[in-house]
């Protein structure tokens, strides 16, 4: 009798333990929403384009700071830069939030395997954290031989080449060939245990390297060049940058000026960088299908903020205009809607308790974000009023910056308020009205007609993100 009741204690946790959940969390770097998911007609990216279809697109996301680390420490904390106190890409947040418990160290803490391969936090290995995963990352840092193969680049002293590189080899390579791989082995390694398994791809962060069949999906003379290059009119010198992040690649340099037909070559090895992930990302989706994983699992795809390519004559991130701070965002959820999109106003921030909330935990309750699960069901409810990120000015490494500025999105404008970090008085103010300027070309701030409107929106960026939740979330709370 009693080997009996011990059997059936073990079968009823084994099924408990199926019906867990697990999570695949899936990171590009520096992939704005030019897919074909996102109906750009030129990018081919079958694999993710396949994903979109098995759960639901969300068009309208935004990242909380445009650059990597920032973005990712809020993703992963559940907390917005001026919480973290990370705006810079060496500050670590055990340094200012110590006793956080990130997003995978929640999922770790609650019985599950977790585990990391390839760019997931900041590069460097001061910036990995170890609470958050069962075993030790992989691939988290890449060197130079990850980013060039040619020995042309290799031979360069600077560990910036040129900005794209085109070499007639297999995927694997290049980083994330291996990072695919790596992730195929640890599927196979983990599938008999609920799992949140986090697998960060690099490209199409510069340089734009990938292997030479990705290269010969586009012909460079059909790619379109951006319309508009010029600056917007009436702003402040501080809202943009000088594209230090591409001028440092060799081909490039400080002074020269970026030609058409550089353009061209910058965009190709984009697309084709895109191409390339896509192919690893494919790689991954495949073997969790293989290994009959996929009717249990969570599929996460995001990136850590926008780019811009030439556009207002900006390359790279760095900013807080549309293009940086828009980030392309799929989720997949047992169960849930499937080939929807929502236009609902959401943020990366909302990913931490979006996933406590799809595998039946209990949301902590000092996370700045929120769940996304209402969508997956109804993508077309009223959602946020706003979203909001941020942006320091100048921009270094590490340290107080001088300047802070702060940005809402509503569903018509963005608004910007440039403001003294240390005294928190304003030195500039941007609006743009998407409804006539979806480039945001013109700064419309300064004209007369638009001073009650500029108090309405000072009033909600300074009301802040929890008072521009969803009205049926906020009546909870």
């Amino acid at each position: 009798m009693a080997l009996a009741i011990g059997g059936c204690t073990v079968n009823k946790k084994l099924s408990e333990h199926k019906q867990k959940p697990n999570i695949l969390f899936i990171a590009v770097d520096d992939l704005r929403p030019e897919l074909g998911c996102y109906g750009h007609e030129t990018v081919q990216s079958p694999n993710i384009d396949k994903l979109a279809k098995t759960g639901a697109l969300f068009n309208r996301a935004y990242c909380q700071q445009a650059v990597c680390s920032p973005s990712r420490t809020s993703l992963m904390t559940g907390r917005r830069p001026n919480t973290t106190k990370v705006w810079d890409l060496r500050t670590h947040f055990r340094n200012t939030i110590p006793d956080v418990v990130t997003l995978p160290q929640y999922f770790k803490n609650n019985g599950y395997h977790t585990q990391s391969i390839g760019k997931i936090y900041h590069d460097p290995a001061s910036a990995q954290d170890s609470l958050s995963w069962s075993v030790p990352e992989i691939l988290a840092v890449t060197t130079k031989q990850g980013k060039y193969l040619l020995p042309s680049n290799l031979q360069k002293k600077s560990a910036k080449a040129a900005a794209s590189e085109i070499a007639d080899v297999p995927d694997n390579a290049y980083v994330d060939g291996q990072v695919a791989n790596q992730a195929l082995e640890v599927l196979r390694k983990i599938k008999d245990k609920p799992f949140f398994l986090a697998v960060g791809f690099r490209r199409p962060h510069l340089p734009f390297s990938a292997p030479k069949k990705y290269w010969d999906i586009y012909d460079r003379d059909n790619i379109t060049l951006p319309v508009e290059k010029n600056t917007p009119r009436n702003i402040p010198s501080y809202a943009r940058h000088k594209n230090q992040e591409l001028r440092g690649y060799t081909d490039i340099g400080v002074d020269n000026v970026i030609t058409d037909d550089k353009t061209r070559e910058l965009l190709h090895g984009y697309y084709a960088a895109i191409s390339y992930t896509d192919a690893q990302i494919g790689k991954v989706l495949d073997e969790l299908d293989r290994l009959n994983l996929t009717k249990n699992t969570i599929i996460v795809l995001w990136s850590d903020h926008g780019f811009h390519l030439g556009e207002k004559g900006l390359w790279a991130k760095s900013t807080n205009y549309e293009l940086d701070t828009r980030v392309p965002l799929v989720i997949a959820a047992p169960g849930k809607k499937q080939g929807i999109m929502s236009n609902g106003l959401v943020e990366l921030v909302d990913l931490y308790p979006t996933l406590a909330d799809l595998a039946g935990f209990q949301i902590p309750d000092n996370l700045e974000g929120t769940s996304l699960v209402p969508l997956l069901t109804n993508p077309d409810q009223s959602w946020k009023s706003a979203v909001f990120s941020q942006f320091p000015r100048p921009w270094i490494y590490k340290g107080i910056p001088n300047l802070m500025g702060y940005a809402m999105r509503t569903d018509r404008y963005r608004y910007v308020e440039w403001r003294d970090f240390k005294t928190d008085e304003i030195s500039a103010i941007e609006l743009y009205d998407h409804q006539v300027d979806p480039s945001e070309l013109n700064n419309i701030a300064d004209l007369p007609s638009n001073a009650i409107l500029i108090n309405e929106l000072k009033q909600k960026l300074h009301d802040g993100w929890s008072k521009a939740k969803p009205s049926t979330i906020a009546h909870k709370h």
